[in-house]
């Protein structure tokens, strides 16, 4: 699906949210290995006579060989380094009380509509999308858009690690047509509670962050910096190569209630082996379309889950090795944060562009699902 219109809408302020507590490799390793051992020792009855696998340690560098991730931020630390928890600690709260979704989301907001230079009261439209949502309903975006003020409507989406660009497009549209005059598009991340992290060949991957993003029309926007959305392109191919069956149907068959299918869990080889080509093809066919060469990339914001994808991702559409300007990275400081890494890389890697530059804006994963987001500094 393609979106273009003579008509300009920008991205008018972006805003980031960053969880104060860090969870580094070294403290992630030391972790996960006693969980291991603990593991063993009680088994080993099972594991001496074959009926049971022994769990393999992990390390700092196979961590960072198999992601380039060196740290993330979790709302919540010492439930994750819990060897008899490994998960975080996150209290339910009362329904008079803001949930952390929408706190997380009215921290980043705020950044982003003061960068826009508008106030609650402009916002017209609330996207809250994101991979996960801690409850069905009521919709948290409508929970934010009480909480700073917005008029019009709001809703929740869910497009897994691509809720952002497909959000942004959804902004757009409602631009266009005349539904809204000024969209926020918020991505309240809390990865860290749908990771197992038990798993060895997953507990590095995820930290938790949340973006905010204000889209206006060009002739209406008043901010400092300005981005128009020159053409968006999503695409989406099923696929259970990443899958979490977590959902309210679960208590309605007791045996799965706890299983690991009801966390995030992946199938790592295929989905780096089909991703790669179906993300480069998307961004080439993508400018081509829109009368554009990867000659006139200045930037690529890409999803942040892996950097040997990235890397691979961005000599396909280049044609030779990218310079670290060219797609940088937050992976490293930040981990995996599905939907908003690509989020995190414009927000922090952008002003530095001059008038007239462009570039794509580009998520990919679970679905699988894609988005690409041309972008032209105005």
């Amino acid at each position: 699906m393609s979106q273009s219109t003579s008509a300009q809408v920008c991205i008018s302020g972006t805003g980031l949210f960053t969880p104060v507590e860090i969870v580094t490799n070294e403290e992630l390793v030391a972790s996960f290995n006693a969980y291991v051992t603990e593991y063993n020792e009680s088994h080993a009855a099972e594991i001496a006579d074959g009926t049971l696998t022994a769990l393999q340690p992990s390390s700092e560098e196979f961590i960072v060989k198999a992601s380039g991730i060196k740290q993330r931020y979790v709302m919540n630390k010492s439930g994750v380094l819990d060897p008899h928890r490994l998960a975080p600690c996150i209290a339910e709260r009362p329904d008079e009380e803001r949930s952390i979704q929408c706190e997380m989301a009215v921290a980043a907001a705020t950044q982003a509509l003061e960068n826009a230079r508008r106030k609650g009261a402009d916002v017209d439209a609330v996207i809250v999308a994101c991979s996960n949502l801690q409850r069905p309903y009521p919709a948290v975006a409508i929970e934010v858009q009480a909480a700073i003020g917005a008029r019009g409507f709001a809703y929740d989406m869910n497009v897994a690690c691509s809720s952002a660009t497909f959000g942004l497009q959804a902004a757009r549209d409602a631009v266009l047509s005349g539904a809204a005059r000024c969209v926020l598009v918020v991505n309240p991340e809390i990865c860290s509670a749908h990771l197992a992290w038990q798993d060895r060949d997953c507990h590095f991957i995820f930290g938790d962050v949340c973006t905010a993003m204000v889209v206006e029309r060009v002739e209406n926007a008043v901010s400092e910096t300005q981005w128009e959305i020159v053409n968006t392109r999503l695409v989406t191919e099923f696929s259970n190569n990443i899958r979490n069956n977590f959902g309210f149907l679960n208590r309605c068959d007791e045996s799965g209630i706890g299983a690991r299918d009801k966390l995030f869990r992946q199938n790592g080889r295929k989905v780096f082996k089909e991703v790669v080509p179906m993300v480069a093809e998307l961004i080439s066919k993508h400018l081509h379309d829109a009368g554009l060469d990867a000659a006139n990339l200045k930037r690529m914001w890409l999803h942040q889950a892996n950097l040997g994808m990235n890397h691979l991702i961005a000599k396909k559409v280049l044609g030779r090795d990218a310079e670290l300007s060219e797609a940088p990275v937050i992976l490293d400081e930040y981990a995996n944060t599905s939907s908003a890494g690509s989020i995190i890389a414009f927000h922090k890697y952008s002003t530095d562009l001059a008038k007239g530059d462009i570039g794509v804006i580009c998520s990919f994963g679970a679905g699988y699902s894609a988005g690409s987001i041309i972008v032209r500094k105005l």
